[in-house]
């Protein structure tokens, strides 16, 4: 159990790690130095940690099964410093929920070569194990990020998108965005929306 759990808590810092990164990136490529010059454009996890929502939050959750969202420290970005700062922002924004996308190919990839990759599909413990951990919670990152509520990335992706008075009624909902996040969480509104958009990914990459 404890194994089980360490596991799937090492693989969410480095996948969380990974996110955050390709949105300091991708900031960076667009014109915006604002996160490499804090040392964000790194893998290195302890440039994105927060200790509350990268480890004691998924922790607790882990363990005892409660709804808790996890997070990591957000990347800092400058809007006037891009070209076009909404629709790049919103190009930034893609760039964290993409990248979990990746991850997740990469694992699935490599489930199909490795030994004992058609075990871990059974529960089977061991390296093709945590592969189907890290495809797994990627694909969950991805989706649950590409919610539609700011300040997931799927809120700051739609606000960049959306006609002006659209995106500015989104960014009105910015202060609020976690209350809604957990309202869709306990009523099962989330689920019903995530679970068949991950089911349809599980698919195409297994």
């Amino acid at each position: 159990m404890l194994y089980v759990i360490l596991s799937q808590l090492a693989v969410l810092i480095l996948s969380l790690s990974f996110h955050e990164a390709a949105h300091a990136w991708t900031a960076n490529k667009l014109g915006d130095p604002t996160a490499r010059m804090l040392g964000r454009l790194t893998l290195n996890p302890l440039a994105h940690i927060d200790w509350i929502g990268t480890v004691l939050f998924p922790l607790i959750a882990m363990y005892s099964g409660v709804p808790l969202i996890g997070w990591a420290k957000p990347v800092p970005v400058n809007p006037n410093n891009l070209k076009r700062p909404r629709q790049d922002f919103a190009m930034v924004a893609l760039a964290g929920p993409m990248s979990n996308l990746i991850l997740a190919f990469v694992a699935a990839v490599c489930l199909k070569v490795v030994p004992g990759g058609d075990s871990a599909l059974s529960g089977a413990p061991g390296f093709a194990g945590l592969l189907l951990t890290a495809l797994i919670l990627n694909v969950l990152l991805a989706v649950f990020n590409m919610i539609p509520v700011p300040p997931l990335d799927g809120g700051n992706v739609l606000a960049g998108i959306a006609p002006e008075p659209v995106a500015r009624l989104i960014d009105t909902l910015r202060p609020f965005g976690f209350l809604i996040i957990y309202a869709l969480l306990l009523t099962g509104i989330l689920r019903a929306i995530a679970e068949p958009v991950m089911d349809v990914i599980f698919r195409w990459l297994l």
